[in-house]
């Protein structure tokens, strides 16, 4: 090898070394090792450079905020509800959620998606008491197996589909040539390695899987009584204690039930509820929020009203004063008319635990407790602390856009459309999207600024710099000369070599990068056999599923590592046969849909 492929490989090492053995940022890693790419010249500055404004990169970038406009609206939470239910156990909960979050990876980078998801997945476990274990790997190795089967699914395929087209317009297409890679082109072969592997994580979770469940009561928290009325368009409505899992509830407890004209309910399973019900419930400060936040959902006592919109309103708990004019005050005596509060009152504990009364029948006492719902002038109005001795913003608590799910909605199917039907790329089509979600009131301008992962997108473009000085090097065409031994000439073996490649690599670094490093060893290996590219690019794409057997390989499963209760093991048992499956499917299928 050349004295600047040695230089590479002693950097690819470095940058392996720096990952696994520090608490280094990857986007720092990645910038230093472009840094020192550059400095010795080991590429050319624009190839260097060339990630800053690659597609794919871009892409990554506008995909997080079309999902956070599904995420401000609701959307994702009310497709979830209607598609999941109430399961009873964890086989149940794999078998309705798995197919949903693999199918919705494929159309929404995975990545939000799993984001979303694990707050549904955590309050199921809660509510019905499931292991939590058997449910978060199954649903970060799902949202990686459906990630896969299209174009935009996942950053690794919208890499290597943006790598492709720098390729093919720098004039190195190769002999076949390569051509662009199309929406569903990895469906072929994606979709059969996804069906077959969520049945096996079906199948095999249940031995292979550990069985920890999310502990409740074990530490004590303060307990909260709370009054809520359900509105029209409610989800409750029409639906039974039982199927909404209100019947046997986790985290929270159902005490009471009235109709709208005040008739009380008898609290059986096959209730149902209906609009203008008055839900009592007594929960935790960790579950009322959650409550709070339910669609179709408000707090029954109201204070004076608030006129900006609930979803700009926050929570707060706050401690009753001694000068506070509402001590040894009714509730239902509130708001007082000389109060400048705008609010409305969520739940009121005493002593840490719920009343027994009605919250309209409790009279108010020094050092009670409550949780308000205000708008952004509740703070400056009580920053006397005449009222409250104590305030405490609950950050993270939003009630969502509801009334924009469907138009959310619309414009993400409106994107995935265009783009499977060849009217524009993914990047003009999601830009377009992130346009109509903020034109629509989707998403506030911040929330969509909040939403991209910038160091996510440094370290993907500095590694594609990095990338290329394992090509301009020679450093590819060695390592491609010493697979091409291993393949002895044969492009299934090739595409082994290329697949087991990945594999390694992606679970030293990450998937992404380990894409990167591989595509111009895969582009020399194909062009050196004289075939087409196309398998091997499929293979590099279907192969992250491998690439994922520990948790720092992918951010997903990172993301559900504490709230599963993981170690290491419990990946590798379940990914190391799980990746054999998919990597037997791939080698098979990818020259049978595409040709050699």
């Amino acid at each position: 090898m050349s004295l600047d492929a040695w230089l590479t490989l002693g950097l690819l090492g470095a940058t392996l070394a720096l990952l696994l053995g520090t608490k280094l940022p990857p986007a720092a890693v990645f910038l230093g090792a472009l840094t020192v790419s550059i400095t010795l010249g080991l590429a050319p500055v624009d190839a260097s450079l060339s990630g800053f404004s690659n597609n794919g990169v871009l892409t990554v970038g506008a995909l997080f905020m079309v999902a956070a406009g599904m995420y401000s609206t609701g959307a994702i939470s009310l497709i979830g509800d209607r598609l999941i239910g109430r399961p009873k156990s964890e086989e149940q909960v794999q078998a309705r959620v798995l197919p949903p979050v693999a199918i919705g990876s494929a159309f929404l980078n995975n990545t939000p998606l799993v984001a979303m998801m694990i707050p549904v997945i955590r309050d199921l476990c809660r509510n019905t008491g499931l292991a939590a274990s058997k449910l978060f790997i199954p649903l970060s190795f799902a949202s990686i197996l459906g990630g896969t089967t299209t174009l935009i699914g996942t950053s690794v395929n919208l890499i290597i589909g943006g790598l492709i087209l720098d390729e093919i317009a720098r004039g190195n297409a190769g002999a076949p040539p390569m051509r662009e890679i199309q929406m569903f082109d990895p469906s072929w072969v994606a979709v059969p390695a996804a069906v077959l592997g969520i049945a096996f994580i079906v199948i095999a979770g249940r031995w292979l899987l550990p069985e920890r469940r999310i502990g409740v009561g074990e530490i004590a928290k303060r307990v909260y009584g709370a009054e809520f009325v359900l509105l029209e368009e409610s989800g409750l409505i029409g639906r039974t204690l039982e199927e909404t899992g209100a019947s046997e509830p986790t985290g929270f407890e159902l005490r009471g039930l009235w109709r709208a004209d005040g008739s009380p309910v008898e609290l059986k399973p096959a209730a149902m509820f209906a609009a203008g019900d008055v839900v009592a419930v007594s929960a935790d400060i960790d579950a009322l929020p959650d409550l709070w936040t339910t669609f179709g959902v408000r707090p029954l006592k109201e204070g004076h009203p608030m006129t900006t919109p609930r979803y700009t309103h926050s929570l707060v708990e706050v401690v009753v004063s001694p000068q506070s004019s509402v001590v040894g005050r009714l509730i239902s005596d509130l708001p007082l008319p000389d109060s400048p509060y705008r609010f409305s009152l969520v739940g009121v504990s005493r002593a840490g635990k719920p009343l027994e009364e009605r919250l309209d029948d409790i009279r108010i006492e020094v050092g009670d407790n409550a949780v308000l719902e205000v708008d952004d002038a509740f703070c400056y109005v009580a920053r006397n602390e005449q009222e409250f001795s104590l305030q405490k913003p609950l950050e993270g608590y939003r009630i969502r856009r509801w009334h924009r799910a469907a138009a959310a909605t619309v414009i993400m199917v409106a994107m995935v459309t265009v783009v499977t039907l060849g009217w524009m790329s993914m990047l003009n089509a999601a830009l377009l999207a992130t346009g109509a979600m903020l034109l629509s009131g989707c998403m506030s301008l911040r929330s969509a600024a909040h939403s991209v992962d910038f160091a996510t997108l440094v370290a993907l473009a500095a590694a594609i710099g990095v990338a290329a000085a394992v090509s301009e090097s020679g450093l590819a065409d060695a390592i491609a000369r010493g697979l091409r031994r291993v393949g002895a000439g044969n492009p299934y073996g090739a595409l082994a070599a290329v697949f087991v490649g990945h594999v390694i690599m992606g679970n030293l670094i990450t998937t992404a990068a380990s894409a990167v490093f591989m595509f111009p060893i895969a582009v020399s290996l194909a062009g050196s056999l004289g075939v087409s590219f196309m398998p091997f690019a499929i293979t590099l794409m279907i192969g992250m599923v491998g690439a994922t057997i520990t948790p720092a390989a992918y951010q997903t499963n990172l993301m559900v590592y504490e709230p599963g209760g993981y170690t290491t093991w419990d990946f590798v048992r379940l990914g190391v046969p799980l990746t054999l499956l998919v990597g037997a499917v791939t080698i098979f299928l990818a020259p049978v849909a595409f040709p050699f």
